[in-house]
């Protein structure tokens, strides 16, 4: 069986900030990481490989070059194969053209790595928060699709999804090949890598592939800045000019009527 994880490396969102000239992410010194949401993609292919040690998985990820550290880090973890899509032409994607790289990059891999059974994704990237090149990828490789899953298992009809929805979560059965994106579960995390995995994984070969190695199957009007139907006009830190009122050392009667007060004077209620 092989599982594909898509996985994307990001600026540490706990580090980022803005520039108040030019309204644009400052990314000098900003450390990269796995995406978080993928992080948990990938450590739920590791479960399920956990009880079935011949299942192969294959890290793909769309980036330049510095992202191979992350795809190391996926190695060291216990990943099979990585590779990295990487061109100056797929500079600028948006996620509609991201996703239709991607899904040219897995028919790809797949001749070398075999067909997927699974292909596991993020529910969001953390730098975008978009949660659309999971389902779109889904599109453009035809396949079903679960979104926002905690666990999945197999079994003999497919796969068993644990999806969150709102106020809970729900099973749900699914044929394969799929395509399934995760989110958090409770304090899982993924594992941490052994020493012995991390000095591998340092060693191994990390596939690429290019825009030459797609030319014959993909539309180039169709990726980069060019082939993207949407735009980011600006980036900007929103302006803080609320203050916090604190009603203390009273009563909770008191403190209520003087609540309901305030809010009558705003006209919020």
């Amino acid at each position: 069986m092989n599982i594909f994880v898509c996985a994307k490396q990001v600026p540490d969102t706990n580090e980022i900030k803005i520039d108040p000239i030019t309204n644009t992410l400052i990314r000098k010194g900003v450390p990269s990481i796995l995406n978080t949401y993928d992080a948990f993609a990938l450590e739920q292919a590791l479960r399920l490989k956990d009880n079935d040690p011949d299942i192969n998985i294959v890290v793909i990820s769309m980036g330049p070059g510095q992202a191979e550290a992350m795809l190391r880090d996926c190695l060291a973890v216990g990943a099979d194969k990585a590779y990295l899509v990487t061109d100056r032409k797929f500079g600028g994607s948006d996620t509609l053209a991201t996703s239709y790289i991607l899904a040219n990059a897995i028919k790809a891999v797949a001749e070398k790595e075999g067909e997927p059974d699974l292909v596991y994704c993020g529910l969001q990237a953390i730098d975008g928060d978009t949660a659309q090149v999971g389902p779109e990828l889904a599109e453009h490789l035809g396949l079903p699709q679960v979104t926002r899953a905690y666990t999945a298992e197999l079994n003999d009809e497919g796969i068993k999804v644990l999806q969150e929805v709102e106020g809970g979560a729900q099973n749900v059965q699914c044929v394969l090949p799929a395509l399934i994106t995760f989110t958090k579960y409770g304090d899982e995390e993924l594992r941490y890598p052994k020493i012995k995995n991390k000095l591998k994984a340092k060693k191994a070969e990390i596939g690429q592939i290019t825009f030459d190695d797609l030319e014959a199957t993909i539309d180039k009007t169709k990726i980069g800045l060019k082939g993207s139907p949407t735009r980011v006009n600006k980036s900007y830190a929103p302006d803080r000019t609320k203050i916090a009122v604190m009603f203390e050392d009273m009563e909770a009667d008191e403190a209520a009527t003087k609540l309901m007060e305030a809010l009558v004077d705003q006209k919020l209620i």
